[in-house]
């Protein structure tokens, strides 16, 4: 999974790279067009856009994370999702289902307290991070963390014999 997940960033970061000269290029034919365009309307739409790129880098990058963990959390309260949530968002090693929950439980949290002090975290070091790794890159690490930490789950279950389900990275 590693592996995969480093290969693709690397692909990601290629094209991403690839994708931002092109527009480079295409923004310096066409910024005489800004000039001729109407202005889109809307404050809250202009609030967001200024807030978005206020951002940095990493910022964004983690907004991303963090939306997925919140919807993940909010799963977790909806009592029709309880099963499927328990099937592939925690893991066990004894579960029929072994592979996805290792990379799903990463985004899993009971808690609120404990999403929001990951959350927090995430966010504190996420600009110096990304901005040394790239976005691609770090999506990557923050993925095998994840899986990784599953499969040490895994195994020190394995070799204390319990196997109760556990969720988080």
């Amino acid at each position: 999974f590693t592996g995969s997940a480093f290969g693709s960033a690397a692909i990601w970061q290629y094209e991403s790279l690839k994708s931002r000269v092109q527009t480079y290029f295409e923004e310096a034919r066409a910024d005489w067009m800004d000039k001729m365009r109407p202005q889109k309307r809307g404050d809250f739409r202009k609030q967001v856009n200024s807030w978005w790129n206020n951002l940095t880098e990493g910022q964004r990058t983690v907004t991303g994370i963090i939306a997925a963990n919140v919807f993940v959390f909010c799963l977790w309260r909806l009592p029709s999702m309880r099963r499927i949530m328990f099937t592939y968002f925690t893991s066990n090693p004894s579960s029929r289902a072994l592979c996805s929950p290792m990379l799903l439980s990463t985004f899993s949290h009971f808690s609120l307290f404990h999403m929001a002090a990951n959350m927090y975290v995430l966010w504190s070091f996420s600009s110096s991070i990304v901005s040394l790794l790239g976005c691609e890159q770090f999506i990557a690490v923050y993925l095998s963390a994840g899986v990784i930490s599953t499969f040490v789950s895994y195994v020190a279950k394995m070799a204390t014999g319990r196997f109760e389900p556990s969720l988080g990275a």
